[in-house]
């Protein structure tokens, strides 16, 4: 799996002659698999085409900080949820000096505050300029804000001069995005995670399913896998590959997830069920398929194996962590599951009228004892690194005893 495969990354581009370099840096991470959208300032814009740059990500470039075209005119807001992290490149030394003020005037300095992920620099200037005493300030002051600044390289500049400034090359920036999303937190573990939907057979052509598309535990894999971790994925039945390098064990009803799991499970350090399993299953199927030949269909049902609490009686030592999906009640019923089941940890969601099932975005509450966490509406890939970092401090804090 490519690091950056899937991960949306907002390519910030401001004035400076560096920006041709922008290009050839776009070029490079659409071919590591990666989403960019691009923003655009207009000093930018006297350098390099937003056209180029169109053309080159296959999506509109940004420019205006008021977006008739956006939802609700706030595409600063919208930008910086769809983002895993905003790169700057190049970053004048007049873009690092708003960023470091406060600023919010235009639209990437607007998103760069509104954003909640991590924010990358290149800076790109003269070498005097790099080495003003101003500039200087303005860099120790985005870095206590835990802004990574990338650069600068020392070499020959357009102007003629030569020294510190020159902006770091595009694979390099490349390299340095690419160890931003490995995470070794979870090395040497054993995660396993369940995904999708189960079918539980009425006759040969029918089945009681659900909606789950399997997107979120998908999501929780790869995250997983980021982190490090040995990844078991039991699946339903999904439209969706699983990287390579995760063990996918595909299954069709409840009972073989739950075999699936339990085979697993022993000797495992985390299990993950975001699985949407079916509650019940035909007691009896039929063996050929059922013809309309009345006006009106019982079918009794019995109820199904719970594959979450099988595996929390199977092994003490497993990190559990359930899904809750409501359509009411959501802390309610989310802290009633976490304590009936034992579990450590449960995220729970809103499901129905567009909301959870199917969709590319998603909102959770995170509980566990003495605890509680809410992770705002984010695309599902982004949203699985956030609730994968909440479940590694709570595994080590419960295993606080152990070396890792």
């Amino acid at each position: 799996m490519k690091v950056l495969q899937n991960k949306r990354i907002l390519l910030g581009v401001s004035g400076g002659i560096a920006a041709y370099k922008s290009a050839d840096l776009l070029r490079r991470l659409r071919e590591q698999g990666a989403e960019v959208q691009v923003v655009m300032t207009r000093n930018a814009c006297e350098f390099i085409t937003p056209l180029t740059m169109q053309a080159l990500s296959g999506r509109p470039v940004h420019t205006e900080l008021l977006d008739h075209d956006s939802e609700a005119g706030m595409g600063h807001i919208e930008l910086s949820r769809w983002s895993d992290v905003i790169i700057i490149a190049p970053a004048s030394a007049n873009f690092i000096s708003r960023l470091a003020h406060g600023m919010a005037d235009d639209l990437l300095s607007t998103l760069c505050l509104a954003a909640d992920v991590p924010i990358l620099l290149a800076p790109a200037m003269n070498q005097q300029m790099w080495r003003n005493a101003a500039t200087q300030t303005n860099i120790q002051i985005i870095s206590q804000r835990k802004i990574g600044v990338l650069g600068p390289a020392d070499g020959d500049q357009a102007c003629g001069e030569v020294g510190p400034g020159r902006m770091l090359e595009p694979l390099q920036l490349v390299q340095a995005l690419e160890a931003l999303f490995q995470d070794s937190s979870l090395a040497g573990k054993h995660v396993i995670v369940t995904a999708g939907p189960t079918r539980e057979a009425i006759d040969p052509v029918r089945y009681i399913s659900n909606r789950s598309s399997g997107k979120m535990g998908y999501a929780m894999a790869r995250a997983a896998l980021e982190a490090g971790a040995n990844v078991t994925l039991v699946s339903g039945p999904v439209d969706i590959k699983a990287p390579e390098q995760i063990n996918c064990v595909m299954v069709n009803t409840a009972k073989e997830m739950r075999d699936a799991v339990l085979s697993k499970a022993e000797g495992a350090d985390i299990f993950i069920a975001a699985a949407a399993v079916a509650d019940y299953r035909c007691e009896e199927v039929a063996e050929q398929k059922i013809k309309k030949s009345v006006d009106s269909l019982s079918l009794k049902l019995q109820k199904n194996p719970d594959v979450l609490a099988d595996a929390v009686c199977l092994d003490s030592n497993l990190f559990t962590v359930g899904f809750a999906a409501e359509t009411e009640s959501l802390k309610e019923n989310a802290i009633k599951k976490l304590e009936s089941k034992g579990l450590d940890m449960i995220a729970a969601n809103l499901v129905g009228n567009e909301l959870g099932f199917d969709q590319d975005d998603n909102a959770l509450e995170v509980f566990w004892s003495g605890g509680s966490l809410s992770l705002q509406t984010a695309p599902k890939d982004k949203l699985a690194r956030q609730l994968l970092h909440a479940i590694s401090l709570n595994y080590y804090e419960k295993n606080s005893d152990k070396t890792h």
